[in-house]
């Protein structure tokens, strides 16, 4: 059903959502999960994608030996962060733009994810985003800064307590994966998902969403037809 009344904040995901980090996360978590020992089919992976980054290492391990999930995640991050840096990640097709329509509207803008803050504050840094009244959004916050991870409410809710948002009705949460609509649903949000990164459209059609999108950059043109009915898009 359509959506009536404007978003005071917008949460996206960061890799796959906001950022084309040309799917290096998760062929580095394959790598080091299966080099360590896992075996695991399409299903159980994609159970992971969009999670805190450790606790899917965990996951995936079948293990709950904190020495080796620590060895495993530790290799992840350097091997992820050297090849952001042979390889440096580009935002999503129009997100920049529709970031700046969506904060010419009044929205304000968050980004979650599942990484740690050294990770996050490298993608940001290579995409020169910023926070703050003259940067591209409002706030960041990493699951490693928060109770429980996706598929938990927590990065949600923490961002509405930063850019002082009270009530959940009035968040949307846009994503990749199906962890990230499973998240929207459980703080009362918005779910939207988008088919630029590790989800399908089979996959995040079957969890809580109000929309599925191309791109993430289309949330745009949903806000700006609610804010003018006058310019309507055709989405259900």
């Amino acid at each position: 059903m359509p959506h009536s009344v404007c978003p005071a904040l917008i949460a996206f995901d960061m890799a796959g959502t906001t950022i084309d980090e040309h799917d290096i996360v998760y062929t580095t978590l394959r790598e080091v999960t299966t080099a360590a020992g896992a075996s695991y089919d399409e299903d159980t992976f994609a159970s992971w994608t969009g999670t805190e980054k450790r606790g899917a290492i965990a996951g995936l391990l079948g293990s709950d030996d904190e020495a080796e999930i620590d060895r495993v995640h530790t290799e992840f991050v350097g091997e992820l962060s050297r090849r952001y840096a042979t390889r440096p990640p580009v935002p999503c097709p129009g997100i920049e733009a529709a970031f700046e329509r969506l904060r010419g509207l009044g929205v304000r803008l968050a980004l979650t994810t599942g990484f740690d803050r050294p990770t996050t504050d490298q993608l940001l840094d290579a995409l020169g985003w910023r926070t703050g009244a003259d940067g591209q959004i409002d706030a960041v916050v990493c699951a490693t800064e928060v109770e429980r991870g996706r598929p938990a409410p927590d990065l949600i809710r923490a961002v509405m307590r930063e850019v002082g948002v009270d009530d959940p009705a009035d968040v949307w949460a846009v994503g990749d994966t199906a962890a990230d609509l499973k998240a929207a649903a459980a703080a009362g949000a918005v779910g939207v998902g988008v088919l630029t990164g590790a989800g399908t459209r089979e996959l995040l059609s079957a969890h809580p969403h109000r929309w599925i999108l191309d791109t993430a950059a289309e949330v745009a043109d949903l806000v700006e037809a609610i804010d003018r009915p006058d310019k309507p898009v055709a989405r259900p």
